[in-house]
């Protein structure tokens, strides 16, 4: 392992920017999936990053960031070479990203709220410092969202460097979040 030994200054991750075909589509998922609010859109910026078309630009939060993702809607013929379409079978996506809510209870609310609209997660998993469950977007973006089962960052820290678990299966195990919402209200 690499440890710094250095005094290092973190820095944190302000935000996320991921660049769609389809601004309302991307842009309605994450205010319902997350609870995201529009802080700003503009939907005419004149000159693109090659300066020649307009494209579209939305900034959205859920906390309170000014804005924590930016969406960006590039007019066609303005994505990178490399880029495909999000259709084809060689598209690649981002691996994935995160979003951390504060407690086991809210995870599983948000996991019931979308799955009566049909929105569910492709992998659920405990991985003993966090639960977590995998979602993609309409741009078939990972996105995680999670929970710290420790509650600090600190002992979730150390779990993940020492438990001999988390070296053997870094993913955990899977999870059914149907039989931990039932756990929960066989509790109450």
């Amino acid at each position: 392992m690499t440890e710094n030994k250095a005094t290092t200054i973190r820095a944190r991750l302000p935000r996320i920017v991921v660049t769609t075909r389809n601004m309302d589509v991307m842009l309605t998922w994450y205010c319902n999936v997350l609870g995201m609010s529009l802080v700003h859109r503009i939907d005419s910026v004149n000159g693109g990053p090659k300066g020649d078309q307009d494209f579209k630009v939305a900034w959205v939060t859920n906390d309170e960031t000014d804005h924590r993702l930016v969406l960006i809607e590039l007019p066609e013929g303005e994505a990178d070479p490399d880029e495909v379409d999000p259709d084809e079978e060689d598209y690649q996506a981002l691996p994935h990203f995160a979003f951390r809510f504060g407690h086991l209870d809210e995870l599983l609310d948000v996991y019931a709220r979308l799955k009566e609209q049909d929105i569910l997660p492709s992998l659920c998993t405990d991985a003993d410092a966090k639960t977590s469950f995998y979602y993609e977007d309409p741009d078939h973006n990972r996105v995680e969202l999670s929970v710290d089962n420790y509650g600090d960052s600190w002992t979730s820290d150390e779990r993940l460097q020492h438990s001999q678990d988390f070296i053997k299966k870094p993913m955990g195990h899977s999870v059914n979040p149907d039989q931990l919402i039932a756990a929960r209200k066989a509790r109450a």
